[in-house]
């Protein structure tokens, strides 16, 4: 593998690494700052909807400044984020250093797909995303492990510390060995020209609601998980063996989405097949209810993930190429808006299995619907 896939890797590992580090801090910062689960977990929501508005920011200064500078100003901005959130009196102040941290941390996705596009094609595109799924499966492990180690005592503050330390050693790679991907002569669109096409594509809504629900689905159970474990009397042994668990349905996913690629079959299969796992796994977790076992289906959520996520990035933007930083900038804002209403829902109502349900369904009716690309 070379060093720009390498590189590529630890960035779109960046956000999801953590935000999964995050979790495990929920209970202490519930307790910390006296607010209440649901109050804690709509940290989650508001980063995703500042995360959102970073995909789309980040996006269009990759077309305007170059790949690179965008990645670097992104990385800044996070461990600036990160600052804040050490010294933050109070649960306002976290929330909007949470925000600022979610603004800088997008450029991990955004980045790394319009580099990504830079290099490669389709059917070749689709294989990568399925590597880098493989990859990401230690997301959830590297992140929980992460998180259980700078949450174990009684203080928050060494969480925050952790991940500005760990955006300060990705920040000196970048310095070293990020290269600069964006064609000589790339074709000068503006943002509203790009904004435009897209909202008016029904097949671009069609896959950004799909890949919003899908990791709705997978980050509800990080928002919701600590808590369940803590009510059950688990600690944060527990969170571990969820995140080996996750990483085991992701790393499995990932293996069988490249096999069913080489073999030939469609991208489109491949994400009824992930709608299919997602709904046996919703069903199996209505019926482990609050009981540990409930950590099996949990597994089979981030298998159904990895099968559909790489299927439904590398094909939404095919038609976007010649603008694939702002085009997949106002994409990744379309899902991550998506995204966080669907926490902001998954936090009022209350319920992992309840939203899984949910996604499931909505996912089916998505698909189904007769959509072309305009």
């Amino acid at each position: 593998m070379t060093r720009f896939l390498l590189l590529m890797i630890a960035l779109i590992m960046f956000p999801q690494v953590v935000e999964t580090a995050y979790s495990p801090a929920l209970p202490l910062i519930a307790h910390t700052y006296t607010v209440s689960p649901s109050e804690a977990g709509q940290t989650l929501s508001v980063y995703f909807i500042a995360f959102a508005l970073g995909v789309l920011f980040w996006g269009w200064l990759c077309d305007r400044a170059g790949r690179r500078p965008a990645v670097l100003a992104g990385l800044t901005v996070y461990g600036l984020g990160c600052l804040l959130a050490v010294f933050s009196p109070n649960f306002t102040v976290l929330l909007v250093a949470r925000m600022v941290s979610a603004l800088g941390a997008a450029v991990g996705s955004i980045g790394v797909q319009t580099m990504l596009r830079d290099r490669y094609q389709a059917e070749e595109l689709a294989k990568i995303f399925g590597t880098i799924g493989a990859a990401l499966a230690l997301s959830p492990l590297l992140g929980l492990a992460m998180g259980v180690a700078l949450s174990s005592g009684a203080q928050v503050m060494p969480v925050f510390i952790g991940l500005l330390v760990l955006a300060l050693l990705l920040l000196a790679a970048c310095l070293l060995y990020l290269p600069e991907t964006r064609p000589v002569q790339s074709p000068r669109s503006s943002l509203l020209q790009v904004l435009t096409r897209l909202l008016n594509d029904p097949a671009i809504w069609q896959s950004a609601l799909l890949v919003a629900l899908f990791n709705t689905t997978i980050f509800a159970f990080y928002q919701w998980a600590p808590f369940l474990l803590q009510d059950l009397g688990s600690g944060k042994q527990a969170m571990m063996i969820a995140g080996v668990l996750l990483a085991a349905g992701t790393l499995m996913g990932a293996f069988l989405n490249r096999r069913w690629l080489a073999a030939g079959q469609l991208s489109h299969r491949l994400i009824w097949r992930g709608i299919a796992l997602l709904a046996v796994s919703a069903i199996g977790l209505e019926f482990a209810g609050e009981h540990l076992v409930f950590l099996l289906p949990a597994m089979l959520l981030a298998l159904a993930y990895a099968v559909a996520i790489p299927n439904l990035l590398s094909g939404a933007l095919q038609h976007y190429r010649s603008v694939a930083g702002m085009a997949g900038a106002v994409f990744g804002l379309m899902y991550s808006l998506l995204l966080g209403l669907g926490l902001a829902l998954s936090a009022w109502w209350g319920d992992l299995a309840d939203v899984s349900v949910a996604c499931a369904v909505l996912a089916t009716i998505c698909l189904t619907l007769p959509l072309k690309k305009a």
